[in-house]
C-alpha cells in the first residue's frame, strides 16, 4: 500500500514536472507599441528590443514605469533614432545588463558618457554573438532606413552624432526558434536571403509607410522574399505619419499563407 502511495506521488511529480517544462518550451513576447519588444525565453531569459516605453505613445501608462519590467538580462538597439533608443541606457544601467548594437553607435554612447564601453557590445552584420551564454545565439542584419543620434547637449543645444547603420536581428533562441525583428526598413532583395539562412519562425515587421515599409511593401516583401510562416506587424499608428494599418497589410497579402498576428500595445503572446 506504502510502495503504491509513493508511487502516485512520483508520477504525479513527474507530470507536474513536465507540465513545467513544457510550459517553458515557448517564448513569450510582449509588444509596447512602435518597434519594442519583451522576449522572455524558454530558459528565462529576458530581452528587451528597440524599448521606446516611457515616451511612446502607444504604451499603456501602467507599463511605463520601467521597474515593471522586472529584471532585464540585455537590450538590442536596431538603429539611432530616438524611438528605438528609448529607454535603453536607463534599462540596461538598472539592470546592470549589456546593450547590443552597431559598433559607431556604441562608440557614441561611450565617448559621450552615457554608459561604459564593458556595458556595450558592439557588433556589426554578419557575425553571430552569444551574450547571454551557448544558448541564445544573436546575428545583426541589414536594414534598409538611416541612423543618427539627436539629443540635448549638457547646454540644452541639439547635438547630433553618427549613429552608424541601421540593421535588423536574428534571435535564435534556447531551443531553436528564431525571431526576425526587422528593426526600421523598407523592402531590400536580402531579405531573400535572411529567409534561407535563418529560416525565422516568426518575423516583427514594420508596416506604418513614410519612414519604412507600408502595408503593400511589407507583403511584398513577405510573399515573395520571407515567406515566413507568421508576422507580426508592428511601427504603426503611434505617430501620424505611421498610416498603415494590420487590415491594409493581411488585404494585400490576400490569399498568402501566413498567420498574421495583430497584437494590441502591451499585450504578451506565446510563440512556438
Amino acid at each position: 500500500m506504502l510502495i503504491k502511495k509513493i508511487i502516485g506521488v512520483l508520477s504525479a511529480l513527474a507530470f507536474v514536472l513536465a507540465a513545467g517544462l513544457t510550459a517553458a518550451e515557448a517564448a513569450e513576447i510582449q509588444w509596447f507599441g512602435q518597434s519594442a519588444l519583451k522576449i522572455t525565453t524558454p530558459g528565462g531569459k529576458v530581452i528587451m528590443i528597440d524599448p521606446f516605453i516611457t515616451k511612446n505613445p502607444k504604451t499603456p501608462k501602467k507599463l511605463k514605469d520601467l521597474k515593471k519590467l522586472g529584471k532585464v538580462d540585455l537590450v538590442m538597439i536596431t538603429h539611432g533614432h530616438g524611438d528605438h533608443i528609448g529607454d535603453s541606457v536607463a534599462i540596461a544601467k538598472m539592470n546592470d545588463a549589456k546593450i547590443v548594437l552597431n559598433a559607431d553607435m556604441g562608440r557614441t554612447f561611450a565617448t559621450n558618457g552615457w554608459i561604459g564601453m564593458k556595458q556595450l557590445v558592439r557588433i556589426n552584420k554578419s557575425g553571430p554573438v552569444k551574450p547571454l551564454g551557448d544558448g541564445i545565439t544573436i546575428t545583426m542584419v541589414r536594414a534598409e532606413h538611416s541612423s543618427e543620434v539627436v539629443y540635448k547637449d549638457g547646454g540644452g543645444k541639439m547635438s547630433m552624432e553618427p549613429g552608424g547603420e541601421p540593421a535588423g536581428y536574428i534571435i535564435k533562441l534556447e531551443d531553436g526558434y528564431t525571431i526576425y525583428h526587422a528593426g526600421d526598413t523598407g523592402v531590400f532583395g536580402d531579405m531573400k536571403f535572411i529567409a534561407e539562412y535563418y529560416k525565422p519562425d516568426v518575423a516583427f515587421l514594420p508596416i506604418g509607410g513614410w519612414f519604412t515599409m507600408d502595408p503593400a511593401h511589407a507583403a511584398y516583401a513577405v510573399k515573395t522574399l520571407l515567406k515566413t510562416k507568421t508576422v507580426v506587424p508592428f511601427h504603426y499608428g503611434t505617430f501620424g505619419l505611421l498610416k498603415g494599418t494590420p487590415a491594409e497589410f493581411k488585404a494585400a497579402l490576400g490569399s498568402f499563407p501566413t498567420n498574421v498576428v495583430v497584437m494590441k500595445p502591451g499585450e504578451t503572446r506565446t510563440f512556438k
